[in-house]
């Protein structure tokens, strides 16, 4: 976590000097531009929910990063069709009230596709909001599973998708955005419609709280 909070950091000193090319170079208006590319990164704060509630998981932090294309879907309104590749972290952490186990923590990792529909209200000069609304579609590429024994330095690792998790998923996505010239910022929710658990008795769905940040080209 420490090397991605510096990596964030760095991110943020180095938009600026992007912004000041963009002053004379970016295309990126809302008056007068048909579509935009931007790059993310941020953080994924996420749990799992599930039809049982002795089973819903604390939450875990993972991080994010992709890119984006957004389409102007009419000439005289500041509406915007976003999508984007995505690699996110989701999973959760479960603790066990039981004798011999301590908790069992499950991280699995994304490649994720939002498509959402974006409005633009004009604040002051190149100073917009942009709450969206859509969804997401997501498939698993990796996650382990890991098992701590209670009072004893011993844990065992599977594989997430292999024995606890489906790899496809999906739900909604919500938020907002915040954006000067090219520099933007995000916070937002996904909310999974998809039972990714394996058992046919308990849905385990998704969760995840984001926050990005990132430029527009």
């Amino acid at each position: 976590m420490k090397k991605l909070f510096i990596l964030i950091l760095t991110a943020a000193m180095a938009v600026p000097s992007f912004a000041q090319f963009g002053k004379s170079h970016s295309r990126f208006n809302h008056d007068n531009v048909e579509s935009y590319y931007g790059v993310r990164l941020g953080l994924s704060i996420s749990s799992m929910s599930s039809d049982m509630a002795d089973f819903d998981t604390d939450s875990r932090t993972g991080w994010t990063f992709g890119g984006v294309y957004g389409l102007q879907l009419a000439n005289s309104l500041p509406v915007w069709l976003e999508t984007g590749l995505y690699y996110t972290e989701k999973g959760g952490e479960h603790k066990v009230y039981d004798t011999t186990i301590e908790k069992v923590t499950y991280r699995m990792s994304y490649l994720e596709v939002p498509v959402v529909v974006k409005y633009g209200f004009d604040i002051i000069d190149d100073l917009y909001i942009d709450p969206f609304l859509g969804g997401y579609f997501a498939l698993g590429i990796g996650g382990k599973t890991k098992t701590y024994a209670r009072n004893v330095d011993n844990r065992e690792s599977e594989s997430t998708f292999g024995n606890y998790c489906n790899r496809f998923d999906a739900g909604l996505r919500i938020g907002c955005g915040v954006e000067y010239q090219m520099l933007y910022a995000e916070i937002g929710i996904n909310f999974g419609i998809t039972n990714i658990g394996k058992s046919d008795f308990d849905a385990v769905r998704n969760r995840n709280l984001f926050l990005n940040v990132g430029v527009n080209f």
